[in-house]
Formats: C-alpha cells, structure tokens, sequence
C-alpha cells in the first residue's frame, strides 16, 4: 500500500514510518515546513516521499492524496494554549478530512489517546479498556484532553458521514529514545526535581516502536475498521518499579521526593472543595490540585491490551528492560537509520479504497 502518515517528524511518526517500511510499503511523509529533514531516522530511503506542509491551511493536499491507500494520522498539539492546541489538532484533522473525503481515501488509522478516559468516574483497581467510560464534561480537565476529545468526535463524524472505514488507536504513555520520564510518575519542580505521587499504580506504558508496529499492523487489517483499540504492552510496571529502572540506566536521573497517594487525592480534594465552596472557584489551582487531573495521572488502575492481541494479532517485540536498555543505549540509533533495503518490485500495489 502506498500510506499517507502525518506528523512523521515525531517521535512516534519516525517510528511508524520506519514500521511501514519494514513491512513493505510506501510511505507519503508529511512534515512541518519548518522540519529539517535531514534528522529524520529514515532521511533519503527510496520508498518515502516527503511532503511539507501546514495542516491548519486549507487546501494543501490535493498534490499528494493522488494514489494514497490509507492515511496514518498523528498529527496533535501537546504544549500551548487551547488556541494553540486546537488550531495544530482539531483545525489540522477538519482539514485533512475534508480533503481526504474530496478525494474518496476513506480508510484512516486516526491516532487518540488514553486521556479520553473519565479516569474519576473509573473505580480505583478497575481495568481501563476500550469499554471505560469516556469524558463528557471535560472543562476541569487539561487543554490536551478537550482537544482530542473534540478530534476523536471529527474521527466519528467522518465515519459516519464519509463512510468512512476507522480505526481509532489510543496508545497509553509512549516511551523511548529521550522519552522516558513522564508525567504518570510525578510533578516535574525542576529538571533535577520531581515529587513522585504514588508508587503502586500500574503505567500504561507502551515502548515506541511497539507501539508503531501496532498501528502499521491496524491500517493493514479489515477487522479493526470501526474499531477503537488500547495500545499498551505485556509488563507493565508500577511507578516506583518503572522509576527505579530508568533511574540505574540514566547517567543522570532527576532526584525524586515520594508523596503518599491516598494523602495527595485527599488533600487535594479538600483544597478543591475550598476553593469552589468559599471562593467561588476564583483561585485558579495547578493541575496537581485538580482531582480530575490527578486522577488521570495517578490512580491506581490497571489495563489490557487483548483487544490489540486480537484484532492485529499483535505482540510487543520489546519487553520493557530491552526496551529501556535500546532507549538508554547507543546501540538503536544505527539499527534505525534507513539501511532497509526494499525492493521497488516487492512493493504491495493493493488499494483498499
């Protein structure tokens, strides 16, 4: 197939990239026009055509969605004001979309996330999957979350008014290369400090080229079309395991201060509630204070990649040490530089418009 896969020059985006080429397909790139291509992991391979462009401008692919089988979007915002982010996610995917639609390519792996989940409503020791419940009113929720709400609901609109054929894949916090300290274990004070808020809830990780072998695998199968399937991998480690590990493997790892978690949901509740009760909400808390927030990010839950198991017939390739130690290691880079040697004759041609 020949896929369309935006937000390449990300993190996770090399890694799909790269995937796709792995199992013989052709790839249509698309990066910001800001992006220096020559960084990228897979920079001059002869099945990849790369498109820069801006999402968030109308009209921008119709030179490029001639021949397209399928598109791979990862496209989103994580840093900025609602503004910001909803221009880079929400615009950017009403877009594409649209113009995909023009051009009849309706079969679309859209990548979401696990921050869709009502995490406060989910009781503690529960297993989030794709049956958990979603969030309805997300206004005490971060500016990520509203977005890819908004961007999940154009994802189904799509389906429904497009015929289109999507899978939704929500992988769970993605690890890697660079990527390895992460909001699920604590507060970041300073690059040197974090305070860690439990220790015994389970992460919902997922190592980054796992987690790309599963979406190439998604866009290639007819039985996740009107799926929305959970990324995570096998081991999942708890908090203090999970930090412990990075902390042997990194030179220098940040110094971490434990906070009890029944402590911190009940202070912060009680905070909340003050403020909402006395001060009509007129304090403007940090997160860290906001029991939705908190509860996204530390209640001890657990998960389940079976749906994944099933529908891709997906395992991941990397357990979590061999995982950590390729993150940590100088070994990975060379093993993913662009030395795939693909035939042009060995190409798949089939379309699945």
């Amino acid at each position: 197939m020949k896929l369309l896969i935006t937000g390449a020059s990300g993190f996770l985006g090399q890694y799909v990239v790269l995937a796709a080429l792995q199992r013989g397909h052709q790839v249509c790139a698309v990066i910001r026009p800001s992006t220096n291509e020559r960084r990228l992991l897979w920079y001059g391979h002869p099945a990849v055509e790369v498109t820069c462009l801006d999402l968030t401008q109308q009209n921008v692919l119709s030179d490029v969605l001639k021949g397209i089988d399928a598109v791979i979007h990862l496209v989103a915002s994580k840093t900025g004001d609602f503004d910001t982010q909803y221009a880079n996610t929400v615009a950017a995917t009403q877009t594409l979309l649209e113009e995909i639609a023009d051009y009849q390519v309706l079969r679309l792996v859209a990548i979401s996330t696990f921050s869709v989940y009502d995490y406060i409503n989910i009781p503690s020791g529960a297993t989030v999957d794709e049956t958990s419940l979603i969030v309805k009113e997300s206004k005490h929720r971060d500016v990520y979350t509203q977005v890819k709400l908004l961007q999940e609901n154009l994802f189904r609109r799509f389906e429904e008014e497009n015929k289109g054929q999507v899978t939704i894949i929500r992988p769970g916090m993605i690890y890697g290369r660079d990527h390895l300290w992460n909001a699920l274990l604590g507060l970041k004070v300073s690059d040197h400090l974090w305070l860690r808020i439990g220790g015994n809830a389970q992460i919902p990780l997922t190592y980054v080229e796992n987690c790309a072998e599963a979406i190439v695998l998604a866009v290639e199968c007819n039985q996740t079309i009107g799926e929305t399937i959970n990324i995570v991998d096998d081991d999942l480690p708890t908090q203090k395991v999970y930090a412990d590990k990075i902390s042997r493997l990194m030179p220098q790892s940040p110094y971490t201060i434990p906070i009890n978690w029944t402590a911190m949901r009940l202070l912060t509740q009680l905070i909340w509630l003050c403020n909402q009760s006395l001060l009509s909400g007129k304090i403007r808390l940090p997160g860290i204070l906001i029991p939705e927030r908190l509860h996204a990010r530390f209640k001890p839950l657990t998960y389940t990649n079976a749906r994944a198991r099933q529908l891709l017939n997906w395992q991941p390739k990397y357990a979590l040490d061999t995982a950590l130690k390729r993150s940590c290691s100088n070994v990975e880079l060379p093993n993913l530089q662009c030395n795939l040697t693909l035939e042009s004759s060995s190409l798949p041609t089939q379309s699945l418009k």
